[in-house]
């Protein structure tokens, strides 16, 4: 299990326990945190669980392969640390990241 903070932009933070193999996605649709839609639910198949990964954690996450990179591309306001919150797999190193939700999903 790993702690992940989810912000909304109303700036809400929501601390929830992960468990390990599932996604930042998923552990969000599983404690109903506001904000990510998860429409293709987890098929990166569209851009509705886009998140702003805090700066402090962004490189600690594996590279964005080019089929995320171009749903991203898709997404409202993406950023250079937007990122698919359904490729975001939590391990015990992730405990304590942050991620920050858009005001809206593509």
């Amino acid at each position: 299990m790993a702690k992940i903070i989810y912000i909304t932009d109303d700036n809400q933070n929501h601390t929830v326990e992960v468990q390990t193999g599932l996604s930042v996605m998923e552990g969000a649709v599983q404690n109903d945190i506001p904000g990510i839609d998860a429409d293709c639910g987890g098929g990166m198949a569209c851009a509705t669980c886009h998140v702003y990964v805090n700066d402090d954690w962004f490189d600690k996450l594996p590279l964005k392969e080019d089929g995320e990179e171009d749903m991203l591309d898709m997404a409202f306001e993406p950023k250079r640390n937007s990122r698919l919150s359904c490729q975001i797999i939590v391990s015990d190193e992730l405990d304590g990241l942050i991620v920050n939700i858009p005001s809206k999903q593509g």
